[in-house]
């Protein structure tokens, strides 16, 4: 089978690319190059840069592999870096690589790996995806390592993309792929993991927010939960729901320290308030893909609402038209617009969308 494997230059991908060569695939090292690189720098952050790109090319080589740098700046910037400017302004709190996996990996990366005769898309994402033969529907499922769990960031693939769609290293522990990298002798075996948003330098999404849209700067108050202003800001992309620290107030009258409640676009207001205020039970959420049949009564499954969210218990109430009302068992803390809600049944992904 011929295999076109997106090599980000990181261990995870160039494991699954040496995997998939050990199994005698016919593999193919395809690496996104997402920026302006010509002068040998750029405004965007660590990852993604020309040197992981070296080091996709140096594991290529080491596999004896064929490897390409196909130039998706354009498409980057309108799929993902376009909207992470667009929800912040907005009021919201934007998921990049969600949008970076459906949108690029698995959506222009397919498209270009046809052109190869390709038969899949390999990625290092830590997920599995499986046929289930009674119904010829693709599954996905989170990765066996649960601390590296990435199902999260994929709910949004259709059946065409996953149909596409390899994990090679789905099936096993980080640790493990660490240990097959060295006895591989691949050249990034110990290189560290990427822990930042690839496209903002030094982490300050602020500053590169204000820079694409300068009207996001616009001052405005804080204010409590009955609306009376307590203090000002220079800009409501610089908050998230939950946020407590940067706010430049120090607590309630009573003490309490003070969180992030909303955020409104339309009068720029900050909604400040005591921590219980920031639980929900209930909301909805669109966009929603159903990976499994979407069902046409309530369903019982485990919702996650953040990456490093402990899934709750929920009901989940399909509205059609994309749309689904959750309700959890018991309130959850800071659900936060523009953040992915994920629907489990266990180990599988049943749907997932976008929190209203």
């Amino acid at each position: 089978m011929r295999v076109v494997v997106a090599m980000s230059g990181g261990v995870d991908s160039s494991v699954a690319a040496a995997l998939l060569a050990e199994q005698g695939h016919d593999v193919i090292g395809v690496s996104m190059q997402l920026y302006d690189q010509s002068e040998g720098q750029s405004s965007f952050g660590s990852c993604c840069s020309i040197d992981d790109l070296h080091d996709a090319r140096r594991v290529a080589a080491a596999l004896n592999i064929p490897h390409y740098i196909m130039n998706f700046e354009k498409q980057f910037d309108a799929k993902v870096v376009s909207n992470f400017v667009g929800e912040y302004a907005s009021g919201r709190t934007p998921l990049p690589c969600a949008h970076c996996n459906a949108d690029l990996k698995f959506a222009t990366l397919a498209d270009r790996a046809r052109a190869f005769d390709a038969d899949c898309v390999a990625t290092g994402h830590y997920a599995r995806v499986e046929r289930e033969e009674a119904t010829g529907r693709y599954l996905l499922k989170r990765g066996i390592d649960s601390t590296k769990d990435q199902a999260y960031f994929l709910f949004s693939l259709t059946q065409d993309q996953l149909a596409q769609a390899c994990f090679p290293v789905g099936d096993r522990a980080k640790d493990a792929v660490r240990d097959y990298a060295r006895a591989r002798r691949l050249p990034v075996a110990d290189k560290p993991d990427s822990q930042e948003i690839c496209f903002i330098p030094d982490n300050d999404y602020a500053a590169f927010v204000t820079t694409r849209a300068p009207d996001a700067a616009r001052p405005g108050s804080i204010v409590d939960e009955g609306g009376r202003e307590i203090g000002r800001h220079s800009g409501i992309h610089r908050f998230t729901v939950g946020q407590r620290k940067g706010l430049g107030l120090s607590s309630t009258p009573n003490g309490k320290p003070l969180y992030v409640l909303a955020l409104n676009s339309a009068d720029g207001h900050v909604v400040v308030g005591p921590r219980h205020s920031l639980e929900r039970r209930t909301f909805t959420a669109s966009l929603v893909n159903w990976i499994v049949d979407e069902p046409s009564a309530p369903v019982r499954a485990a919702v996650q609402i953040r990456h490093r969210h402990q899934p709750a218990p929920a009901t989940i109430r399909s509205l059609g038209d994309g749309r689904a009302e959750v309700t959890f068992d018991e309130p959850q803390i800071a659900v936060t617009p523009g953040q992915a809600a994920v629907f489990y049944d266990e180990d599988l992904v049943l749907a997932g969308g976008w929190i209203d």
